[in-house]
């Protein structure tokens, strides 16, 4: 049975055993150099050792990001790195530059993807990219996913698609309003994402305002189906930068939808719809399914300010389990006895649990808790040492 690769973002090394434990069974990170998200925590090299190790040791891949576009000084750079990744047995790494994509051939055995930013999006091109070592082609969010089968099935090359997250005005890896708007180079991990800001149209005496160049976020969860049946070996989440909720939460929520799969060999509109309604609880604009069916329309600008309507808020994680007497975890967002609490388990989906009693350390009752604080609550079976906590958000009552 074809099972779809889950790739989840790590933007930093918790993140990535976030994603890991939830169900991802790849992650994409970036290291200090070389990557398009300079404003991400990023890996130092210790960082990589021990996330590299750790994704292996649950038969998770790893992927590093070496997708700017780089100038002749930082090209010398490079190689070094590069060893580095192959003596780490990183599982690829993602390159837009053809300069960068030939560097890393002659100096390793590493894979090597192609990033969206490349814009491949047609089989000849992806034609051209195999010939020069490339062996999956990360395709824009501009292809449908009738298009990307064909680009499989006519190149021979693995496709990479993303299936959840942020969404660009432009034709992917080609934007450079950010250049122009704030001397930040988009395209070299600079992007200030200024599609997102709100714009005064002029029209003779008419006068609008509008964010007339900002998208939805995208979600194909619903369209996971046709994902399967066209053989598209890797599903994305973008999201490097965003909170561990939202690395947990959707990584869960994907990841259950594939399990259902793989267990039953169907996934019925229920099954899909329960884990839909998850992917609304994490920070995110309107939902759109943009290019994946149909090309993007009108219909796909997110023309508001950015605002949470039902968004959760993470308060902490399960720091210990005393089997059924209590769970111990840390604060990271008060909350108060009587509150309902809602508990992301690895396996069995999300728990809830009402607060009969909140503990401090010494035992003592607590009728708010602090930030910074460690409690203990009562016990939910299933639960586990590393469990997302979440409440809902005040804008969700």
């Amino acid at each position: 049975m074809f099972i779809p690769e889950l790739l989840s973002p790590a933007g930093n090394l918790d993140k990535l055993k976030v994603a890991i434990n939830y169900g991802a069974t790849a992650v994409y990170l970036g290291g200090q150099k070389f990557g398009l998200r300079s404003a991400a925590d990023n890996f130092t090299e210790m960082e990589l050792r021990e996330g590299v190790a750790f994704a292996h040791s649950r038969s998770a891949k790893v992927y590093v990001v070496l997708n700017s576009f780089l100038h002749d000084s930082e090209i010398e750079e490079l190689p070094p790195f590069v060893h580095l990744l192959e003596e780490l047995k990183v599982d690829a790494v993602i390159v837009s530059d053809l300069g960068v994509a030939l560097t890393v051939s002659e100096h390793s055995n590493i894979e090597i993807h192609l990033s969206t930013q490349s814009s491949c999006l047609n089989a000849e091109a992806a034609k051209m990219w195999k010939r020069v070592g490339i062996t999956r082609v990360v395709l824009g969010r501009e292809t449908s996913i009738e298009d990307a089968a064909k680009i499989k099935k006519l190149s021979g090359v693995e496709v990479e698609m993303f299936i959840h997250g942020a969404m660009c005005m432009s034709f992917s890896g080609n934007c450079v309003l950010s250049n122009y708007t704030a001397g930040r180079d988009a395209n070299r991990g600079g992007c200030s994402h200024t599609c997102r800001f709100l714009y005064t149209l002029e029209s003779g005496d008419e006068k609008k305002q509008a964010f007339f160049m900002s998208s939805k976020d995208l979600n194909g969860l619903m369209l996971l189906p046709q994902y399967i049946e066209a053989g598209i070996d890797s599903l994305k989440i973008e999201g490097r930068m965003k909170s561990h909720l939202y690395a947990g939460t959707t990584a869960m929520a994907y990841s259950k939808c594939l399990d259902h799969y793989r267990e039953h060999g169907d996934l019925p509109a229920s099954v899909l719809e329960e884990f839909h309604q998850e992917l609304f609880k994490v920070t995110h604009r309107e939902y759109t399914e943009a290019s994946l069916i149909s090309p993007a329309g009108a219909d796909s600008i997110y023309d508001e300010r950015e605002h949470d309507e039902r968004e959760f808020i993470a308060v902490g994680n399960i720091l210990e389990v005393t089997e059924g007497q209590s769970l111990t975890m840390d604060v990271r967002t008060a909350f108060h006895p009587g509150d309902t609490l809602e508990i992301l388990t690895f396996s069995d989906g999300v728990a809830k649990v009402k607060l009969d009693f909140v503990h401090n350390v010494m035992g003592e009752t607590e009728d708010r808790t602090r930030p910074g604080t460690v409690v203990k609550i009562p016990y939910v079976k299933g639960v586990e040492v590393g469990n997302i906590i979440r409440i809902e958000g005040p804008l969700c009552k």
